[in-house]
């Protein structure tokens, strides 16, 4: 190797190697020396921990002392301020005393030397804090996106209802509505499903399913995917569901219903020039058996071995790699399995079971109490328009007196005015909350129930101030069984 190159490879491996910070001082703390690489980490005034966060500074003066007094101290971690950050920098510091000819016989003095490195390349550790940062702003987007989402499907579900009690809907709009429905009550589901991961939460209970019911409900469902959409575009795609009676099984309605639409998606996608979907199943002594099957275009082994990894797609843009990673979470779940036997150009074949629940269910029966039926007077409040005049709507047309206002300001103001047998308050409103509105009820009229209508994932409430929490989205029936519970 020749000098030069030798120089290039010395000069490549000290750019990688940690600057070594140093500095000394006497005891009483006053700067004798300090390197190139502590006065641009560290500073280069008069204080040796001008940069340091204001609760270290303090730290690494006690600790200047302790060496001052003979002791040695190493690995100190501190965390140093840098401009151009939103995070301090951690950094690694050695205090070492260090005796001056003379100082045992009186002459001499004590002097303290301060060696460091930073412990992360800035680099990284900048693009770590930025991930941690925007997962951070994520989870708060998903917590207001959640509140927004669940006001819309209040939305829907109230304006289901108030169609399904209409006499003028023609009978052959009956089948779309109740498919409008159970899609929006699944998204309920799904946004309830995050709310719970937020607080920490598992499926509360499973219920006993039909599953020849529920799989046909996916193929009305999907239908626009695989019929409408593809013979707009010329293409034939067939589907076809061979089913007979099944045993009953434990689950979630809304969780294999995503499992069984995911599935028929992704063999829609799979077909793009046409083919079929068949779905069959069967069951064994123990287990109720689901074939998925398509004829499209296959998948290699080592694409079959990835499908169920979170983030792992072969859609480029147009897929997240998360469905079938969710589909795998949702078997594992409900103690089934689920499995794949794929190969190019030969279309797929999934294989999902689901042990048969052979049990019986317990119904608690709750202590009967007598419940008024009798019409009630109700003001609610809502700042969000649509959701206010569904609301509205529907409690009349079971025959209650209602006023509305859209602020909790609006709210006092009525209260003062008209009596009111229960009020009906969203939680996020501008100006004052839902739960501050209540307090200030409770002060003023302590008789006067308050049911909360919230689409937050915090549903924690003072039982003193509010008689009754109903989560968005919301059937009716949950509005009329609270208000029959307090009013």
């Amino acid at each position: 190797m020749s000098d030069s190159q030798q120089s290039d490879v010395q000069q490549s491996v000290a750019t990688v190697e940690p600057e070594i910070l140093v500095s000394s001082c006497t005891a009483s703390g006053e700067v004798l020396f300090r390197n190139e690489a502590w006065k641009r980490t560290l500073g280069d005034l008069s204080d040796l921990w001008t940069n340091l966060v204001d609760d270290d500074k303090e730290i690494a003066g006690q600790n200047l002392k302790e060496a001052a007094g003979g002791s040695l101290i190493t690995n100190a971690v501190f965390m140093l301020k840098q401009v151009a950050r939103d995070l301090p920098l951690p950094v690694l510091l050695h205090f070492i005393p260090i005796l001056t000819p003379g100082a045992d016989s009186g002459n001499g003095s004590r002097m303290i030397v301060i060696t460091g490195e930073i412990l992360a390349e800035p680099e990284s550790w900048t693009e770590n804090q930025t991930e941690k940062h925007r997962m951070e702003t994520l989870g708060r987007m998903t917590m207001g996106i959640v509140h927004d989402f669940n006001n819309l499907l209040s939305g829907i579900l109230g304006h289901i209802s108030l169609a399904k009690s209409s006499t003028e809907i023609p009978e052959s709009l009956n089948e779309h509505i109740l498919t409008i429905e159970k899609a929006a009550n699944d998204g309920a589901a799904l946004v309830d499903k995050i709310q719970r991961y937020i607080r920490q939460e598992k499926q509360a209970s499973f219920e006993i399913l039909d599953l020849t019911s529920l799989i046909q409900d996916c193929v009305i469902l999907t239908k626009p995917y695989w019929y409408n959409e593809p013979r707009r575009q010329g293409i034939s795609i067939e589907l076809s569901f061979e089913s007979g009676e099944l045993p009953p099984i434990l689950g979630s309605a809304s969780e294999l219903r995503d499992v069984f639409v995911n599935l028929i998606l992704n063999a829609v996608q799979a077909l793009p020039e046409s083919g079929k979907i068949n779905i069959s199943t069967s069951h064994t002594e123990d287990d109720v058996v689901v074939l998925v099957e398509d004829s499209g275009t296959g998948m290699s082994q080592a694409v079959r071995e990835r499908i169920f990894e979170p983030l792992f797609t072969t859609k480029g843009g147009r897929g997240s790699g998360m469905g079938l990673a969710v589909v795998f979470g949702v078997m594992q779940e409900h103690e089934g399995s689920i499995e794949v036997k794929s190969k190019l150009s030969f279309g797929t074949t999934f294989t999902l079971s689901f042990p048969i629940h052979t049990g019986t269910t317990r119904h608690d029966v709750a202590p009967e109490k007598h419940v008024s039926n009798d019409p009630v007077s109700v003001l609610v409040v809502d700042d969000e328009d649509m959701v206010r005049n569904v609301i509205e709507k529907l409690l009349k047309l079971r025959g209650h007196s209602v006023s509305s206002v859209s602020s909790a300001l609006e709210a006092l103001i009525e209260l003062e005015t008209h009596s009111f047998d229960v009020v009906i308050s969203d939680q996020g409103m501008p100006e004052m909350s839902g739960r501050e509105l209540a307090r200030k009820i409770r002060v003023l009229y302590p008789d006067l129930p308050v049911i909360l209508l919230t689409g937050d994932t915090d549903l924690n409430v003072d039982s003193n101030d509010i008689a009754s929490v109903v989560p968005k989205p919301f059937q009716a029936s949950d509005l009329e069984e609270a208000i029959r519970a307090v009013a």
